[in-house]
């Protein structure tokens, strides 16, 4: 007998699925894991915006969460959009009292269309309770900026602004450049008295954006339940998001921000000995 790589995603829900766990599922499938889903928040959203969040109760989110686990289990645990100060606080209590492997944070704060997602009293619980708990916390130049109080200007700033959220409790931090200016997107991961990766690639044209992040620290916490260590899983992370936006790059979806191509390349789901469960 064997089982499945699996991984689970704590985030809200996109109903036009470009985000959210819509594009963890797909992911999660991409790479050949199992994927299963605790939903901390219905959105009413398409390719142009949000237009309307209905939050999950704190309870109904922890009995889902239990449920997975308790039943069949986790590798690896990417948490996303977490709007509330009692939802982080469910989502702590879940990682302290199953042991929850491998957890990958994105701080979900902004959507692409600039659509706020998170309260403003959340952040500093979010910071307090969630990031000594991560393996990885992958915030972009925006959510950084929110968090350490001041913009980040270049990509010789990324190194200091690393420094400041290694200060506030993570363990790790993948500081992503992408919004900055130039043919080149930087990224650095940057982890807690260990060395720095600088990961580069070419800026590919597209309007077809959306979920980005959603899909990169998806496929962390995937090759991280596939048992690669945390530089390899980033690595190979970067690499499937960076083809997927090349694949999905010149397909239009709605009308406004478009899904990258999460199905480009789907790999068979991958069987793990059971006796690692």
């Amino acid at each position: 007998m064997s089982r499945y790589a699996r991984v689970l995603s704590i985030a809200g829900s996109d109903s036009g699925g470009g985000a959210g766990i819509q594009a963890d599922l797909k992911t999660f499938a991409a790479l050949g894991c199992y994927g299963m889903t605790a939903i901390t928040a219905l959105t009413a959203q398409n390719t142009l915006g949000v237009s309307g969040i209905h939050g999950v109760p704190p309870a109904f989110l922890k009995a889902q969460i239990q449920a997975v686990v308790e039943d069949i289990g986790v590798d690896a645990v990417k948490l996303g959009m977490l709007h509330a100060p009692e939802v982080v606080e469910v989502v702590a209590w879940a990682i302290d009292h199953y042991r929850l492997p491998n957890v990958v944070l994105d701080p979900v704060m902004v959507a692409t269309s600039g659509d706020r997602l998170i309260a403003a009293d959340t952040v500093s619980v979010l910071v307090r309770e969630l990031f000594p708990r991560a393996v990885v916390v992958t915030p972009n130049l925006d959510e950084a900026a929110l968090l350490v109080g001041h913009a980040i200007d270049g990509v010789d700033a990324l190194d200091g602004a690393a420094s400041e959220l290694l200060a506030l409790g993570a363990r790790a931090v993948l500081l992503k450049g992408g919004h900055l200016p130039g043919d080149d997107v930087v990224d650095l991961l940057a982890e807690a008295g260990g060395e720095r990766l600088r990961l580069s690639s070419a800026r590919i044209a597209s309007r077809n954006l959306h979920g980005t992040g959603c899909t990169l620290s998806s496929a962390i916490a995937a090759h991280l339940a596939l048992g690669l260590a945390l530089p390899q899983a980033v690595e190979r992370a970067r690499g499937y998001v960076v083809a997927a936006m090349e694949a999905g790059a010149q397909v239009q979806v709605g009308r406004g921000h478009g899904p990258l191509n999460h199905g480009f390349a789907p790999v068979p789901s991958v069987r793990l000995p059971l006796a690692a469960a």
